[in-house]
């Protein structure tokens, strides 16, 4: 039968009733269907909460609005299954397809978290629900706040407030990526440059100095930067380093006094925070630079060999994620972590978000052959 042809749980039972022993496209469609943007994501994480009360063969802890469920079967190995429950705001655009709540075209699945990342979750609650003897233990995790400042990161708040629960073998981050097992993942690291100059009318703007064409320079030495692609462990992981965003002025009719260039740096896990900032100063020398925010990258950890028969079992050649994830964190716990998720990462909060029913299959099936 047809996804499309399957009635919504949300819609049929209502926030709080999930059903995760059913179609786990149409358990993805479900959660989806519980709004869920960054900071509201209380709805959600009582409906997986409640779900996961009636599994005997799992200890279920809560903290705020994340959830860590365990299996303790003695098994030698032990691997996370990792996932957020929150999305970016919903698309401002009228009629956009990836909003809330999601629709069916076809075995196409639109909505808010349809890529980034339901499918993912939607594919931990089915093997919460149906692997009762898994071949390693698992420890599943649903957090909350992922898609904000790092600060508020439910999945960091786990790991300063109940650590003695994240420890493992191996762990895999259920973002998208096309059921293509993907390695670490770069760093990032951001920064603020200020210009300055001389506030004057603008009609007598040789009285002034215009801050804004002070800035100038610095975008036109970010413009020329050629960024690396630094080879770790075998994959190739692109750097990047722009401009995001820049604002300056107070009026129309007034030489701005200040400009602010805000500045992003995406490097390579061979990398720490500490030398990546060295590199921007280095290429930007000269500037007044103050760093606003960073998170370490994570090394790919292939060789570790639960990372090595993962792969040898999903298959395909793995490659690099050059978006930062929370492999990171987990790298940073001495777990070597990948990324392996249902979804097209570049459709991630987009207005056309969607996600193919076979992709959301496929990754449940993989997983359940390794585990199983």
């Amino acid at each position: 039968m047809a996804a499309s042809a399957i009635p919504s749980v949300a819609g049929q039972y209502g926030i709080g009733m999930l059903d995760i022993h059913q179609d786990v496209a149409q358990l993805a469609a479900a959660l989806m269907d519980i709004e869920s943007v960054s900071g509201n994501e209380r709805a959600i994480t009582d409906a997986v909460e409640q779900a996961l009360a009636g599994l005997d063969h799992l200890q279920v802890t809560r903290n705020g609005d994340a959830i860590v469920a365990r299996t303790s079967l003695g098994r030698r190995e032990r691997i996370i299954l990792a996932g957020h429950l929150d999305t970016v705001p919903l698309p401002a655009t009228p009629g956009a397809r990836g909003t809330v709540p999601s629709c069916w075209d076809g075995d196409v699945l639109y909505g808010r978290g349809a890529t980034d990342m339901k499918g993912g979750v939607a594919v931990q609650l089915a093997l919460a629900a149906t692997l009762l003897a898994p071949s390693k233990d698992l420890t599943i995790i649903f957090y909350d706040h992922e898609e904000v400042a790092a600060s508020k990161s439910g999945l960091g708040r786990l790991v300063r407030e109940n650590r003695e629960l994240l420890d493992a073998d191996f762990g895999i981050l259920l973002e998208p990526t096309n059921g293509t097992v993907e390695g670490g993942c770069n760093g990032t690291i951001r920064f603020e440059a200020t210009t300055h100059g001389v506030a004057a009318h603008s009609a007598r703007a040789w009285m002034g100095e215009n801050a804004i064409h002070a800035a100038a320079p610095l975008l036109a030495r970010l413009a020329a930067h050629v960024p690396a692609t630094v080879t770790v462990e075998g994959l190739d992981y692109r750097e990047s380093l722009n401009a995001v965003k820049v604002h300056g002025g107070s009026a129309s009719n007034v030489i701005p006094d200040s400009c602010v260039v805000e500045i992003n740096y995406r490097f390579a896990p061979d990398k720490t925070p500490a030398q990546a900032e060295a590199h921007v100063r280095e290429v930007l020398a000269g500037f007044e630079l103050v760093c606003t925010d960073s998170a370490s990258g994570a090394r790919p950890g292939l060789n570790a060999p639960a990372a090595a028969s993962f792969v040898a079992a999903v298959g395909g050649v793995p490659q690099p994620k050059y978006g930062w994830t929370d492999v990171a964190r987990l790298s940073e716990l001495g777990i070597p972590a990948v990324n392996f998720g249902p979804g097209d990462a570049l459709l991630a909060h987009s207005d056309d978000e969607h996600v193919n029913a076979e992709a959301i299959h496929e990754c449940l099936a993989a997983l359940t052959r390794w585990l199983s």
